[in-house]
């Protein structure tokens, strides 16, 4: 599948809100950077951490269930 066939999914999947899947994706890549298995068959040393974020996206394997308000000071 074409990177922008891909891209076009994994932003319908978030109700084309482009903040909201910048932000899925920033979290994703940072966890797929401390270790964390990718959900998808791709190789994490050969694959760019983005491009598998955006298709654990695409293919649905990561959503946002909620966001919650940041503790106050």
């Amino acid at each position: 599948m074409r990177t922008e066939e891909v891209a076009a999914l994994a932003l319908a999947k978030v109700d084309n809100d482009r903040y909201v899947l910048s932000n899925l994706l920033f979290a994703r890549i940072k966890e797929l950077g401390l270790g964390a298995e990718p959900l998808v068959k791709k190789n994490i040393k050969k694959d760019k951490l983005a491009d598998i974020a955006m298709l654990e996206i695409a293919e649905g394997k990561i959503t946002l269930e909620k966001i919650q308000d940041a503790p106050a000071r």
